[in-house]
């Protein structure tokens, strides 16, 4: 595959002001030399006049050149940043075939990066959710896993690792020497024993950062006709749930995405949950039990003066309580927070709440794992477990090197080959 040379777009889809047409691989330098006359110098832009293989002008345009292995796929590259018309692209992009190239797959240049060692999959999943990102903290989160800080705290624990084995093996193969410690075994379970309280905290922080890239999930729940659709058409800003008089007219759970000053929040309307007996309502009473449950936070609604209770608390999830139609009760609960959906009091307060509740889920100053990382760090942490368990120090050194496969796996040095496919399908064309 790294044997093509490829090309693609890799700006935003036209018209725009100014297209950037990718191209890496071995026959860089001459399809520069052929369509822009000859090679600028390395990362120094050119204005060039582009021109096709029977020398018509397609375009003029600035044209970059970065030499391998200097580049971002370690191959030579070039960047032609043209007028972002289709036929201006459509025109180059055929002259480009027509000399042998071939349009880029989903993810390829990231993939030659990672294959040339310019990135690790570390950063490959960093780069894939700074591209994705939507909100300022999927933004922050997708530079502390791409720029490397993520990688570095893997390599320094199968550098520890490493370290340990080399301790293991050389009591095992020269106990004899002088200059080799008895019992050095022991001498290294200390900095074991903390390195597997760092991987249990590193855990906890890919559960923050799952919150972070899949957002932080609040279900609207309580009885019907509690206001429950209002608020949420309330914090949209716009009609995405049926408002009526009628109890049960939300049957299933809806669900709207708001960046919340900065963080993704995901929504749940649910169907008001009391005891029924149409089918379908109770159906989707189970669907809202089961938000409910899934959530990171609950709003419970109830209308203000109402007792209603749906027993919230048995949920196991943080919650907050709402009064609603405040603009309707003049008296209300002393702990409820008290909102109208129609004049927009207490909105602010359900905002601040959400948010509050989201950064105190963050663990903002750890390096984020995903789940994938997780796993791994999990089966890491069970074979150092099972080495400072285990008496005999062949046994421990194996366990050691199965536990550093672990981490080599997350990075990409270790038998990753069934993982690419899936991960750089999730990029763009020209990424």
């Amino acid at each position: 595959m790294t044997q093509a040379t490829i090309f693609a777009l890799s700006s935003g889809q036209p018209p725009a002001g100014v297209a950037v047409i990718r191209i890496s691989g071995p026959a860089t330098k001459a399809v520069m030399t052929e369509i822009v006359g000859s090679i600028p110098l390395p990362r120094q832009a050119s204005l060039r006049t582009i021109r096709n293989r029977n020398g018509e002008m397609l375009d003029q345009g600035l044209v970059l050149y970065f030499e391998a292995p200097h580049s971002f796929t370690g191959e030579d590259c070039a960047e032609l940043q043209v007028h972002g018309s289709r036929a201006v692209i459509n025109a180059i992009a055929g002259t480009l075939k027509e000399l042998g190239l071939r349009s880029a797959e989903a993810g390829e240049f990231a993939r030659r990066a990672f294959e040339h060692g310019r990135i690790d999959l570390v950063e490959v999943e960093g780069l894939s959710d700074l591209v994705s990102a939507e909100t300022e903290m999927q933004r922050k989160l997708a530079l502390q896993t791409g720029m490397g800080t993520l990688s570095n705290q893997y390599v320094g624990w199968a550098d520890r690792l490493t370290y340990a084995r080399a301790m293991i093996e050389a009591e095992l193969d020269f106990a004899d020497e002088d200059d080799v410690p008895g019992s050095v075994a022991n001498m290294i379970g200390v900095d074991l024993t903390a390195l597997v309280a760092e991987m249990s905290v590193a855990s906890v922080s890919a559960k923050s950062a799952e919150i972070i890239r899949n957002g932080f999930k609040v279900a609207i729940i309580g009885a019907p006709n509690a206001g429950k659709s209002s608020l949420l058409n309330a914090m949209a800003k716009r009609e995405v749930a049926i408002v009526t008089d009628i109890a049960g007219t939300t049957r299933d759970v809806l669900t709207v995405e708001l960046d919340i000053e900065g963080f993704l929040v995901r929504l749940y309307d649910t169907a008001g949950i009391r005891e029924a007996d149409d089918v379908v309502e109770r159906e989707g009473i189970q669907r809202a039990i089961s938000a409910a449950r899934s959530a990171d936070m609950i709003l419970y609604l109830r209308e203000a003066g109402s007792t209603a209770d749906i027993s919230y608390r048995d949920f196991g999830v943080p919650y907050l309580e709402v009064e609603t139609k405040a603009d309707l009760y003049t008296n209300g609960g002393v702990e409820a927070v008290r909102i109208s959906s129609v004049t927009g009091e207490g909105l602010d307060e359900i905002h601040r709440a959400i948010v509050d509740m989201a950064r105190d889920s963050w663990n903002a100053g750890l390096p984020a794992s995903n789940e994938r990382h997780r796993e791994h760090i999990a089966l890491a942490s069970k074979f150092i477990e099972n080495a400072l368990d285990e008496p005999r120090l062949e046994l421990k050194a194996d366990a050691l090197r199965a536990a550093g496969d672990e981490l080599g796996r997350i990075t990409g040095r270790v038998d990753v080959e069934d993982l690419l496919d899936v991960i750089f399908s999730k990029f763009c064309i020209g990424k």
